[in-house]
């Protein structure tokens, strides 16, 4: 019988009697949760929000094309803030692991920094102090770069653990073989820890479409700030959230889900590669 792997100490599935313990948790949590749906529902039809008037517009091309434009600007802006996030997150990464203690104390800091200052005030930085410093940006940069900038700090240290996470042999193994440190790591352990790392990276995504509905501080026209309007021109507060709510509940249910494949193909991958 082999060893356990790393990856299955990441990965590890749920024993039987822990499988039945979550099917019963789940069986509870969904009835609360249609009870709590029920008296939702009843309070909205006690107040007149389950009216026509207030729904009926939702049958219009229009309102569901307004609101996907929006939704293309959500996902421009959090993608786009993703693969900064990431760039971002490599260089903090290596610059932690470098043995030279000014780039190992620079990275450090600029890691904690990302890390505990919340996304919105750095939104307000961008918005109301960077103006002031001479450069001008568009609403779309307003958002992007504080969203990439708070999730660079996360995925550096998800790449640091990934890295830890490659057995030491493999690098004692690539340095014996006459592979400099660089080579040692961009060739052999890092695609290993890119896929230690992926599942997580995929998360932190969701988190960086979350920080974009801090966008209606700088007026972009986003899924938020599109359903704005049209609460303010039909006058129906609760029924366009309910909407849009259930629009992110949507796309972050498939991210999760993407999450858990990818995971469990990273699992299978692992599997294989161990009975080699």
């Amino acid at each position: 019988m082999r060893a356990p792997s790393i990856r299955d100490r990441l990965y590890e599935a749920p024993g039987p009697k822990t499988r039945r313990r979550v099917a019963a948790f789940t069986v509870v949590a969904l009835l609360g949760l249609g009870f709590l749906l029920y008296l939702v529902v009843r309070q909205f039809a006690r107040q007149g929000q389950l009216e026509a008037r207030y729904w009926d517009f939702f049958l219009k091309w229009s309102t569901w094309r307004y609101l996907g434009m929006g939704l293309l600007s959500t996902l421009r802006s959090a993608l786009t803030a993703a693969v900064i996030a990431i760039a971002l997150g490599f260089v903090l990464m290596r610059g932690k692991l470098r043995r030279n203690p000014i780039a190992r104390w620079i990275a450090t800091a600029v890691i904690e920094f990302t890390r505990g200052v919340p996304t919105l005030l750095l939104i307000y930085f961008f918005f109301l102090v960077v103006p002031r410093m001479g450069l001008s940006i568009g609403a779309f940069w307003r958002v992007t770069l504080p969203c990439a900038i708070s999730a660079s700090g996360i995925i550096a240290e998800a790449f640091r653990a990934g890295v830890n996470a490659v057995p030491k042999g493999q690098t004692e193994a690539a340095l014996s073989l006459g592979l400099s440190n660089t080579r040692t790591f961009y060739q052999v352990v890092f695609p290993q820890a890119i896929r230690f790392v992926i599942p997580s990276l995929i998360s932190e995504l969701v988190i960086v479409l979350k920080d974009t509905t801090f966008a209606y501080v700088v007026s972009y026209a986003d899924l938020m700030q599109n359903a704005k309007v049209l609460i303010t021109s039909h006058d129906s507060l609760v029924s366009v959230y309910l909407v849009v709510a259930v629009i992110y509940i949507l796309i972050n249910y498939g991210l999760n889900k993407l999450s858990d494949r990818a995971a469990r193909g990273l699992k299978r991958t692992g599997a294989a590669a161990d009975a080699k």
